[in-house]
């Protein structure tokens, strides 16, 4: 099977938050578990759509689905330790686009891991993909489109 390979622009970046590792984090082989790296994962995009004041649900039922996620893992991280979580937005269609992260521990510059998070606008009144919203698309410019 071929390897993935995450790469992301600078520019596509909007956004930081720090996270730690907790010891409940800690899988089997003493370091951070898949399944809480996808959780912080969560938790950080939480954070990113918070702070520019997107609602993952709104009144009327619209709001924001995961389609996809892909990870990349390039270095252990242990109990305690402080990681970074870059957020960012790219590869934006008429529905939706992807979310993507950078995370690595400052300490030591170590890059921990990427990932990529497919989102599409979605009614969960109606059950159907909706297109995105001009308001959510102007907050970032810099995102780049495909057709």
């Amino acid at each position: 099977m071929a390897r993935l390979h995450l790469d992301f622009p600078e520019e596509q970046f909007y956004y930081t938050t720090p996270l730690t590792v907790r010891v409940t984090d800690i899988n089997g082989a003493n370091h951070l578990g898949n399944d809480s790296m996808i959780s912080m994962i969560s938790e950080a995009r939480a954070r990113f759509l918070y702070e520019f004041g997107v609602r993952e649900s709104e009144r009327d039922g619209t709001g924001i689905i995961v389609t996809d996620l892909a990870t990349t893992y390039r270095s252990e991280a242990h109990a305690r330790d402080q990681l970074l979580f870059e957020v960012g937005v790219m590869d934006f269609n008429k529905y939706g686009g992807d979310i993507t992260f950078r995370i690595t521990r400052p300490k030591d510059k170590t890059l921990i891991a990427m990932a990529k998070s497919g989102f599409v606008f979605y009614n969960y009144k109606t059950s159907e993909v909706v297109v995105m919203p001009e308001e959510f698309r102007a907050k970032f410019p810099r995102a780049n489109w495909i057709d």
